[in-house]
């Protein structure tokens, strides 16, 4: 029967990864709220719009789906700089909880940073655009969902990397994490595709469909690395961690 000092430094073990869990749990709901718009009158096309465009200035649920990408940044944020200070990790898992630190960090920043209008639906507002007509959030947008995006992957790829180099202590993100991670580079692709498919004029390629699952496959993968971080809290307190080894 363990001790009780033992006892007590399974309980400050397992405490911190709850909680991360449960930010990025979190984070990942409320990361995936533009779901909503299948209830909601947007009236944006889900296959031809990009995500943000629900969030613009000029839409009528902007104000609510840039509250949830703020705290959705914000709470995947706090859980990788609370893993970069409170689990034991290798140099793939570090790198990976910095990555995910920095898709947080663009995330909220994102969601402060609008587009004024839905240039993929309206003409008026794509004509703006290319004249350099709107405002300098436009650009600014790109940059940070850009970032926000490359975090994500990178977070994924090497905190997947050091899932399938430990000990097993994340065995569901050791199983799923590589097609999950093969799942996004597809997505990703097919949005810049799409981007480029209209920046030549050629139609839209599906960007909105194509986005959607981009941002799906992050917060399915974000929801199977909280699972992770909860299955390890519940595990024998005498188990290697996987982040010393990975």
């Amino acid at each position: 029967m363990p001790s009780q000092p033992t006892r007590q430094r399974a309980g400050s073990r397992r405490r911190p990864r709850l909680a991360l869990a449960g930010l990025l749990l979190l984070g990942a709901l409320l990361y995936s709220t533009w779901a909503f718009e299948a209830f909601l009158t947007t009236g944006l096309s889900p296959f031809q719009t990009y995500v943000s465009e629900l969030a613009a200035e000029d839409q009528p649920y902007g104000t609510f789906f840039r509250t949830a990408d703020l705290l959705a940044g914000l709470c995947v944020l706090a859980a990788a700089v609370g893993a970069l200070v409170w689990l034991p990790r290798s140099g793939w898992a570090t790198a990976g909880w910095l990555g995910l630190a920095l898709y947080g960090a663009a995330t909220a920043v994102d969601s402060r940073l609008p587009l004024s209008c839905a240039p993929t639906a309206d003409a008026a507002c794509a004509a703006r655009e290319a004249a350099g007509a709107v405002p300098w959030t436009h650009s600014a947008h790109a940059v940070s969902s850009a970032l926000a995006m490359g975090g994500a992957l990178l977070g994924m790829a090497l905190l997947t990397v050091a899932a399938r180099r430990g000990a097993g202590e994340w065995p569901a993100l050791a199983r799923t994490g590589p097609a999950l991670v093969g799942l996004e580079l597809a997505a990703t692709a097919w949005t810049l595709a799409s981007v480029a498919a209209i920046e030549a004029g050629r139609g839209t390629w599906g960007l909105g469909a194509g986005q959607r699952l981009q941002v799906l496959f992050i917060a399915v993968w974000t929801v199977v690395l909280a699972w992770s971080l909860a299955a390890a809290a519940s595990a024998s307190p005498s188990s290697p961690s996987t982040e010393r080894r990975a």
